[in-house]
C-alpha cells in the first residue's frame, strides 16, 4: 500500500522534461519554480551518484536557468566551506588563480575539483561575472565541513582567517596571539592523520595543545561578540560576519577532533552529528549572506 501510493505521489507530483531541445528543460525548471512559494531562499537539489558527471551536467544547465531567468545569485556544493573561498575567488576575478587548475585541489575536498562538470560550472560563472551587463555577481560557496569520511582537516586554516582579519585591524597587536595559536597547532599532518577516525589513539583532539586551542577558540568568540560595534564599523559588516562565522566553524572542528579523541561507542554518531550541524549552520550562513542579493541553490553535493 505504502510502494503503491508513493508511486501515485511520484506520478501525479512529477514534471516531465527532456534535456534537448532545451526549451523543454527550461519550461520544467520554469514550471517547478512557479510552483514554489516566494517566500523559499534555498532550493536544493540531491543527487545519490557520487562521481558521476551526467547528473552534475544537468546541475549546470538548472543553475544557469535559475541565474538568467529566476533571479538566483549563488550556488552552494557538498564540498568543504572553507576551502570553497579560493574557488569564489576564481568565479570572482578577485584571486590570484589564473586557472581552474590552481584551485581544482585546493578549492574543494572529497576530490570534487577533478570532475569536469564543475570545472565547466566554475568557469561559466566567472565568464557571467565578468560580463559588465551582469551587475548582480554569482558567489560560490561550499556548505560542508571540513571533515571528509576518514579525514578532517587541521583548525590552522580557519584560525589562521580569524587571525588575518583581527590584524587587518589592529595590526601588531595580534603577533602575540598568532605566535601562541601557532605553537599549540604544529604541524597539520598530526590532526589530519586518517587513521584517527576509526582509532581514538590516533587523535589529537584531547591532547594539552588541542584543550588550549579550544580555550583560545573560545577567547576568540568572546572578543569578537564584544567588539561587535567597533570591528563592524572599522571593517565593515559583512567581513566581520565572515569572521564570526569561520570563529564558529573553528570551534566545532575542534569538538569534532576531541570526538574522535574519545574511546565511546558513540564517538562515530557524536562526530556524524558534528558535521550535520556544521553543515546545516553554513548553509544558515550562506542564506543570511545572499539574503537581499537574489536567491540561493544548493545544486547537487558534488
Amino acid at each position: 500500500m505504502i510502494q503503491a501510493a508513493l508511486d501515485e505521489w511520484i506520478l501525479n507530483e512529477a514534471i516531465p522534461f527532456s534535456l534537448d531541445p532545451p526549451e523543454t528543460l527550461n519550461g520544467a525548471i520554469d514550471r517547478l519554480i512557479a510552483s514554489l512559494d516566494p517566500s523559499v531562499e534555498l532550493l536544493g537539489f540531491g543527487e545519490a551518484l557520487h562521481g558521476g558527471e551526467e547528473i552534475l551536467l544537468l546541475r549546470n544547465r538548472l543553475f544557469q536557468r535559475l541565474v538568467d531567468k529566476h533571479g538566483y545569485s549563488a550556488i552552494a556544493m557538498e564540498s568543504s566551506f572553507p576551502r570553497s573561498r579560493a574557488v569564489n575567488e576564481r568565479v570572482s576575478g578577485s584571486g590570484s588563480a589564473e586557472s581552474y587548475d590552481a584551485v581544482r585541489e585546493v578549492g574543494f575536498s572529497h576530490g570534487f575539483g577533478s570532475l569536469e562538470a564543475n570545472r565547466e560550472l566554475v568557469e561559466w560563472m566567472r565568464a557571467y561575472n565578468a560580463d559588465p551587463a551582469h551587475k548582480a555577481k554569482l558567489h560560490f560557496y561550499g556548505f560542508d565541513s571540513p571533515t571528509e569520511m576518514t579525514f578532517s582537516d587541521s583548525p590552522s586554516g580557519v584560525l589562521h582567517f580569524i587571525l588575518d582579519y583581527l590584524e587587518s585591524i589592529d595590526g601588531p597587536r595580534v603577533r602575540a596571539r598568532r605566535e601562541r595559536i601557532d605553537s599549540y597547532l604544529g604541524e597539520d599532518l598530526g590532526w589530519e592523520n586518517p587513521a584517527a577516525m576509526m582509532d581514538p589513539s590516533q587523535s589529537v583532539g584531547l591532547s594539552h595543545e588541542a584543550t588550549a586551542l579550544r580555550i583560545e577558540t573560545e577567547e576568540l568568540i568572546a572578543e569578537l561578540g564584544l567588539r561587535r560595534p567597533e570591528l563592524a564599523a572599522r571593517g565593515g559588516v559583512s567581513r566581520y560576519q565572515e569572521a564570526v562565522h569561520y570563529a564558529n566553524v573553528a570551534r566545532q572542528l575542534l569538538n569534532y577532533h576531541a570526538v574522535l579523541d574519545q574511546n565511546s561507542p558513540d564517538r562515530i554518531v557524536l562526530a556524524l552529528g558534528l558535521r550535520d550541524s556544521m553543515m546545516a549552520e553554513n548553509l544558515e550562513y550562506i542564506v543570511s549572506r545572499e539574503r537581499g542579493r537574489g536567491k540561493g541553490a544548493d545544486l547537487c553535493p558534488q
